[in-house]
């Protein structure tokens, strides 16, 4: 952001200096408008061309003043282009131009607010998954980490509502606050809920009485990382089996298998057929754990295999990556 600044304030001087000595010259010389940019050029680059009016003592002046403050402008004008396109810096520049044009067209997106160990891990699973998604941080280190990872961020305060608006919030699925401090998680959620009042919000949560605080300013549901790495530790040595399980499950020890959610449209193949006439199990290999109903709007654990499945029903599946690509891949084939 400062080498974009530096460079624009240069290229402003400049042009202001092409300005003031072209509408100089067509006063002083009485000459067309290419005359005089031709002149303000071959003066401000000491070229030295021949001039192509009369040289009134005032038009003299006039140039000496341009050189003085003219050649200064340009030589440190190129200078400064060619350092930063050494270190790199312009390359930077034109790929922060076109991250930012890429999060002005997102649309039905997350926004993580906070990039550190919490967010890193949300970072890896929204990449996994294939996510539409834009980070907001504020630290410039973590910022350029970012940068390496090649994900959509603005480096930011995620409490500025210009920096939520940024970020494409009023068009957003979804927001995660997920900031070190649980003030700065409440500032972010007052104002995202501010500015798009159907965002659904998840907050961290640090303290044990902030859950009500950040529910009341907006949030939908907080998670305690704290609180969820005591019960899981607590699990581990009580009940290892289950906590065994759940590994699998969530991703947490080895990668096996994999809980996904998959929408049935109105023109997949599935809509109007039961749980025994899909076969998904034997299609696809996945488990079907539950099924939220859109119609019933209600969750059915353990579906028999007589359930009709409806357009807009949500199919809870486990399994591998794998077997839950080809299961969405079945039902786009079948769109």
């Amino acid at each position: 952001m400062e080498d974009r600044r530096k460079l624009r304030i240069i290229l402003l001087l400049l042009s202001f200096l092409i300005v003031v000595g072209t509408i100089g010259y067509m006063l002083l010389l009485e000459t067309s408008l290419i005359n005089a940019l031709y002149m303000t050029v071959i003066t401000i680059s000491t070229v030295g061309y021949k001039e192509v009016g009369i040289m009134s003592p005032a038009a003299k002046l006039f140039s000496i003043f341009l050189i003085f403050f003219g050649v200064g402008t340009v030589a440190y004008t190129f200078s400064t282009v060619l350092v930063m396109f050494i270190d790199g810096k312009i390359q930077d520049i034109w790929r922060n131009r076109k991250m930012e044009a890429k999060i002005q067209s997102l649309s039905d997106h997350y926004i993580l607010c906070g990039a550190g160990e919490s967010g890193m891990a949300i970072i890896q699973d929204f990449i996994r998954h294939s996510a539409s998604f834009v980070v907001v941080e504020e630290d410039e280190e973590r910022c350029a980490k970012l940068s390496e990872m090649d994900v959509l961020f603005i480096c930011g305060d995620a409490t500025d509502e210009a920096v939520l608006r940024k970020a494409r919030i009023e068009s957003a699925k979804g927001l995660l606050a997920c900031i070190s401090t649980d003030m700065e998680n409440v500032m972010v959620v007052l104002a995202a809920r501010e500015l798009n009042p159907e965002l659904y919000i998840i907050s961290r949560a640090i303290a044990s009485g902030s859950h009500n605080k950040l529910t009341k300013v907006g949030a939908n549901k907080t998670v305690s990382i704290n609180e969820i790495g005591g019960k899981r530790m607590a699990g581990m040595i009580m009940r290892p089996h289950i906590i065994s399980f759940l590994d699998v499950i969530t991703r947490v020890g080895n990668v096996q298998l994999d809980l996904e959610e998959v929408t049935v449209s109105p023109d997949s193949s599935l809509a109007g057929k039961t749980l025994r006439e899909a076969a998904i199990p034997q299609k696809t290999g996945l488990i079907v754990l539950a099924v939220n109903e859109h119609q019933e709007k209600k969750l059915l654990f353990n579906p028999s295999g007589d359930f009709k499945i409806r357009a807009g029903d949500i199919l809870i599946v486990m399994g591998t990556e794998e077997q839950v690509d080809s299961l969405l891949s079945l039902v786009k084939a079948d769109n």
